[in-house]
């Protein structure tokens, strides 16, 4: 979008007149206009090689009279002086007068010797190459291509199946050497790691000597390679693009919140792949946040309702568990009674969070902070992905985790004698498998099962992000929507169901027969959401928080929260080390 002030130029693009803003690339132009030009090296977020020469066109402008006013035809309109070369589109922009033609025989004949050159020595791995369905090689060649090769001559061999790093695995004779990856490496993930060696039809694509592509964001030059040279790892050769549906969402695994698209097949999850806003992550999304759905598939998935009979937890049903749960928590007072959500929950779960703690009189209410290193592209420090969503809806004047501490001595104590954890682990709070043992109500609504869980008194199989509906705000104050991709395994539920109907067990809730009425009665209660629907969100988010906004955190609160950070940072540390010690051992790990 062009700033108000800026100039507008009048172009002519295949014989018609349009306006562009000042700046503008024609390709862009030409685009908008609605003549595609073809392209493989250029990429809008990344500098202009040219390099590819796909993009080329007609270009000319104006001729002058003695005036050095431009001369009129038959028509009243400019007679154009065409450059008698045919000029690279990605390269320049619009300028005043400027005329184009991008379907010219011209343009034709060179579109057809250029996908020629590139097709030369190009393999014909299409039935095995993952990039098939989505290959611009594949798409141009139909396209602006020869039906037929004149090229009799043996095809340069070069190296197959090269591991680039981790999570990339490249094959040379696919390159087409348009240098999307090394610009990426270079202007995004500033990691200079790729480059071109050797010359002529010998060039390939490689690793600098000693470095490797594993920098957090290498997963991006498969997105934007346009032929199937650069691979996933972790996707390569597990389903054909054209089988996969598509689900546009947004990535959980921090606080940015990346938009994403969810490739799906039978409700199995294949991949994730960074989705283009403006507003949030332009078109990248960290390796980190991509790959983080295989939890979904984790062997300890919570699968069936439990309740504790006789020392023991028992499978249920929905009504038997809910039932259990609110009778639990009707023999406590008030007092006696703390949750622990999270800020991983929507905004929509959150807010059942809260009126159940409203209609039990529960003050003691709050999620764990998550913060682990972030960095200046896009990742996050804040590992939760509504904090601000817990910040509004709970409605708490602390800084959300500064109560974690007083809840975990309180458990310790016996003070606190019902405990409701919300998608969160409470051996991360310092709260050892004893203590929870002896608590008379421990309620665990979760995806996974853990050490925690196996001392609980009912357990309430909860959705992951991809198996559920519901909105959050980002780090940036931007109310977002995630959507389900795929149904939930076993007995899982979604969170917010099981919210309502424990909501209403206990007494405090009305009907809600869907989400959709949760995010309602949240934008009739809370000021920020006034006016909006999840429909109305849209796919790009809305705007809705600035975080001058929020209050400010107290000295104490940040005291707190910097406790309970580090023991779960302790924690960690000691896991992760067992977890060393069992593999060299060569002990099964679970």
């Amino acid at each position: 979008m062009s700033e108000p002030n800026t100039p507008m130029f009048n172009v002519q693009i295949d014989g018609v007149w349009h306006q562009f803003p000042k700046g503008t690339r024609v390709i862009e132009a030409c685009e908008q206009a609605g003549s595609y030009v073809p392209r493989y090296c250029y990429h809008k977020k990344l500098s202009s090689p040219g390099n590819c020469r796909m993009c080329l066109i007609e270009m000319g402008f104006p001729r002058l009279g003695p005036d050095r006013k431009p001369e009129l035809g038959a028509g009243g309109k400019p007679i154009i002086n065409w450059i008698p070369r045919p000029q690279i589109s990605c390269a320049q922009d619009v300028s005043e007068g400027m005329a184009v033609r991008t379907n010219s025989p011209l343009v034709k004949e060179c579109q057809r010797g250029v996908m020629e050159f590139l097709l030369i020595n190009h393999p014909l791995d299409c039935p095995i190459c993952d990039q098939a369905g989505e290959c611009r090689l594949q798409e141009f060649s139909v396209d602006f291509g020869n039906s037929k090769s004149r090229f009799l001559e043996n095809k340069v061999k070069k190296p197959k199946n090269v591991v680039l790093g981790p999570r990339v695995t490249l094959d040379d004779e696919r390159c087409i050497l348009c240098s999307r990856c090394i610009r990426f490496c270079q202007e995004i993930a500033h990691d200079d790691v790729l480059g071109f060696v050797d010359r002529g039809s010998y060039t390939v694509l490689t690793a600098h000597p000693g470095k490797r592509l594993e920098d957090n964001y290498s997963l991006n030059t498969v997105d934007i390679c346009p032929v199937g040279a650069l691979t996933s790892t972790d996707f390569r050769f597990k389903m054909r693009v054209w089988f996969l549906k598509e689900t546009k969402s947004i990535c959980t695994s921090c606080a940015t919140g990346c938009n994403t698209i969810i490739g799906t097949r039978e409700d199995v999850i294949y991949r994730q792949t960074p989705r283009e806003n403006d507003h949030v992550n332009s078109c990248w999304m960290c390796d980190y946040g991509r790959l983080n759905f295989k939890f979904l598939e984790a062997e300890n998935r919570l699968l069936e309702l439990q309740i504790r009979s006789n020392g023991k937890l028992v499978a249920a049903d929905w009504p038997a568990a809910i039932a259990q749960a609110a009778l639990q928590l009707k023999q406590v007072t008030a007092n006696e009674i703390a949750i622990v959500a999270s800020g991983r929950m929507t905004n929509e779960e959150l807010w059942l969070t809260s009126q159940l703690a409203k209609s039990l009189g529960v003050q003691m209410i709050d999620i764990v902070p998550r913060r682990e290193p972030g960095d200046d592209i896009l990742l996050s420090e804040d590992r939760n992905p509504n904090t601000n969503g817990a910040r509004l809806v709970l409605g708490s004047t602390s800084e959300p985790g500064a109560k974690l501490m007083a809840i975990a001595e309180a458990v310790k104590s016996g003070q606190i004698k019902a405990l409701v954890m919300l998608k969160e682990n409470t051996m991360h709070l310092g709260i050892s498998v004893e203590q929870l043992a002896q608590l008379p109500v421990f309620i665990v609504m979760n995806i996974l099962s853990n050490e925690a869980t196996e001392k609980a008194t009912v357990v309430l199989p909860a959705c992951g992000f991809a198996e559920k509906h519901g909105s959050m705000i980002n780090g940036k104050g931007r109310l977002q929507r995630l959507n389900r991709a795929v149904r939930p395994p076993g007995k899982a539920r979604d969170d917010w169901e099981i919210l309502r109907d424990l909501l209403q067990a206990v007494g405090g809730g009305d009907s809600l027969s869907s989400i959709d009425d949760v995010f309602r009665r949240i934008s009739e209660t809370i000021p920020h959401f006034a006016g909006l629907t999840l429909s109305k969100i849209g796919d790009l988010g809305v705007h809705i928080l600035e975080m001058e906004e929020l209050p400010p955190t107290h000295p104490s609160d940040e005291k707190a929260i910097e406790q309970a950070v580090a023991i779960q940072a302790r924690r960690r540390a000691v896991g992760q080390q067992v977890h060393e010690a069992r593999k060299a051992l060569g002990v099964a790990i679970d």
